[in-house]
């Protein structure tokens, strides 16, 4: 025990322990744990992420909202759909495909 005093009276004795406590404290609150502030970071960045995707796939919705609309409203609009995405034809013509490399 002898040692220890000596230690502490020799190196560590300017050092107030209840401020040295509070700052382990702190290391560890801030460093271990899921509650880290490292990890609160990589939650948030996950966060910010997740609601870009979700503005993404938002506008797409309202994109193909918009399309199914015109398709059921506009009779030329779904007669353009079908012969672009299906290629359906009338009976007298000829459908010429270009494929792109």
């Amino acid at each position: 025990m002898s040692r220890i005093k000596e230690f502490y009276e020799k190196y560590l004795s300017w050092i107030n322990v209840y401020g040295l406590v509070t700052i382990v404290f702190l290391v560890l609150t801030f460093t271990a744990g899921d509650s880290s502030l490292y990890r609160r970071y990589q939650y948030d960045e996950k966060i910010r992420g997740l609601e870009k995707e979700i503005k993404i796939y938002q506008n797409e919705i309202e994109v193909n909202r918009q399309k199914l609309d015109a398709l059921h409203t506009d009779r030329e609009g779904l007669e353009r759909f079908a012969r672009e995405e299906y290629h359906m034809k009338k009976p007298d013509e000829e459908i010429f495909l270009i494929k792109k490399k």
